[in-house]
């Protein structure tokens, strides 16, 4: 297997966060580190993570900041963090996110960010009585005004900034309105993650919501942005999707055909395949003991990789595979519940293909014959089925059979 780009998705406070929100997964890998009553981030473990990513070949250099929560480190981490990288970089192109629950940003925090270029991503769930009902303090009051100050400090001080909303049973049932109401807030880079969480039997989380409702939570959201947003409202998955059709490429992880990726690196330096399979049996190794090499050519690594395309055979004859090649990992993993590696979100992705794709199509073929005229646009890949003759999803260039040796 060569040697392929790679970000990192850093957990510097691991699942140590100031909320108590009732749908999050991370906060029980706590329990992975119980010799440690607060997980911080050691300076030399910072400095060994950037100074080593920094010496391998990335045309792009990715840290992504995320937690439980990472504000908890506090400006002076952030600050270090952007010294080593000027150390380090040498003038290469480094980009850093920091997803955030925005309930600990202050003014001299929002500065930082904006000045040094990082991304921000603030988790909004909608209207206080929907966001209100699962991220909530630890004495279970609300979060949405803390989050709602938060987001107001960014924009004070010129930070860029996104919003992640998880659907989950509180605001499924109100695409329209969720999504109405971040535009009416002016907030034009939107992301939008379902909430799959399953209990010790296999069964759905009551916050949870079903494939069918994920389905129609989309082509709600869809139906407004098509109408006459398309052009003014960024979408993740809505660019991803057309961003394949247009150029063949996977811009976001779920629609790969690979897990190979990226790597999660928990505060003491613990690397991770990714960030819903940390793990104990999973850990692929530690950054002062292993090198990037080493753990991207790992065989547990390779292996967590390959997984993603033994999919259900259900999914090598379905005519969307190209979309969604199988889903997220994560949503086919439930214990026996269901047909074996077919993802629990199934009917909905089908729902909303069969619905949004025809608009895509021709949003799609607008953009071509605007952005090349005449004989010079390129063909769309809206009808290239996945298979492994495909282009690698890393943009290598390569076949995707011949990029990861299978």
């Amino acid at each position: 297997m060569a040697n392929l780009p790679f970000s990192l998705l850093i957990k510097p406070s691991s699942a140590d966060c100031n909320l108590r929100c009732t749908y999050c997964f991370y906060l029980k890998k706590s329990e992975l580190y119980p010799e440690d009553k607060w997980h911080r981030m050691p300076d030399r473990v910072l400095e060994r993570l950037i100074s080593g990513y920094l010496a391998t070949d990335q045309p792009v250099y990715t840290f992504g900041w995320q937690g439980g929560e990472p504000a908890l480190m506090g400006l002076e981490f952030f600050e270090k963090v952007v010294k080593l990288q000027q150390k380090y970089g040498m003038g290469k192109a480094i980009s850093n996110g920091l997803q955030t629950n925005g309930t600990l940003l202050n003014d001299d925090f929002a500065r930082h960010l904006a000045k040094y270029n990082f991304l921000t991503g603030i988790s909004l769930d909608g209207p206080a009585e929907v966001h209100n009902e699962y991220r909530i303090h630890a004495d279970k009051s609300g979060t949405h005004d803390a989050v709602l100050r938060g987001i107001d400090c960014l924009r004070r001080n010129k930070a860029d900034f996104n919003v992640l909303t998880l659907v989950n049973q509180a605001n499924v049932g109100m695409g329209r309105e969720v999504y109405r109401y971040l535009c009416d807030m002016g907030i034009m880079y939107q992301q939008y993650i379902p909430c799959v969480e399953f209990d010790d039997e296999g069964n759905l989380q009551p916050f949870a919501i079903t494939g069918e409702q994920w389905g129609q939570f989309l082509c709600h959201i869809f139906d407004e942005w098509s109408r006459k947003d398309a052009y003014r409202v960024s979408i993740r998955l809505f660019d991803a999707i057309l961003n394949h059709m247009i150029h063949g490429g996977y811009s976001v992880c779920h629609m790969a055909g690979n897990c190979c990726q990226y790597f999660v690196v928990e505060y003491n330096g613990d690397v991770y395949p990714c960030d819903f399979h940390v793990e104990k049996e999973r850990k692929l190794g530690n950054i002062m003991e292993d090198s990037w090499a080493d753990l991207q050519a790992s065989v547990s690594y390779r292996e967590f990789g390959r997984k993603k395309a033994e999919w259900h055979t259900d999914c090598q004859r379905c005519e969307y595979l190209t979309f969604c090649a199988g889903d997220c990992l994560k949503h086919r993993m439930y214990g026996g519940k269901g047909p074996e590696n077919l993802s629990r979100l199934c009917e909905g992705w089908k729902i909303f293909f069969r619905h949004a794709l025809p608009r895509f199509r021709e949003l799609a073929e607008h953009y071509v014959s605007r952005s090349f005229p005449g004989s010079a646009a390129p063909k769309l890949f809206v009808d290239t089925k996945f298979n492994r003759n495909e282009p690698c999803y890393c943009g290598s260039g390569r076949k995707y059979k011949k990029c990861h040796g299978m």
